[in-house]
């Protein structure tokens, strides 16, 4: 049983309202992401480049313990880069018209649809 166009633009209101009011949660239900995973990669690689800068300090300087600190701050912005990377390749996403079930909307509505066949 599909939804009426009036169903319809009730979710569709509910959807506008949702993003408008909480967009955290309203991307969390799409599945999409928000681009602050461009933030963490760009974050990652400078953590990663000060890391290579304090390895080489701590090798011109003959200090280990400014080598290793600088070792971790290198791997720790790898760590970063690598799970931004993911967060990033996620959501990008087919348009909405290509596959269905990737909307808020057209998830409700498949729901509704298996509600009313177990009936």
């Amino acid at each position: 049983m599909a939804l009426s166009e009036h169903e319809k633009r009730l979710l569709d209101q509910m959807e506008a309202a949702l993003l408008t009011e909480d967009p955290k949660l309203a991307t969390t239900l799409s599945g999409t992401k928000m681009p602050v995973a461009r933030n963490r990669g760009l974050l990652a690689i400078a953590l990663v480049a000060l890391g290579l800068a304090t390895i080489f300090a701590g090798l011109i300087a003959k200090l280990t313990l400014v080598g290793v600190i600088g070792f971790l701050v290198a791997l720790a912005g790898l760590i970063l880069l690598i799970s931004s990377v993911g967060a990033v390749s996620t959501s990008t996403r087919a348009p909405r018209g290509g596959r269905k079930g990737f909307g808020m909307s057209d998830r409700l509505e498949k729901r509704w649809d298996e509600r009313n066949t177990d009936q």
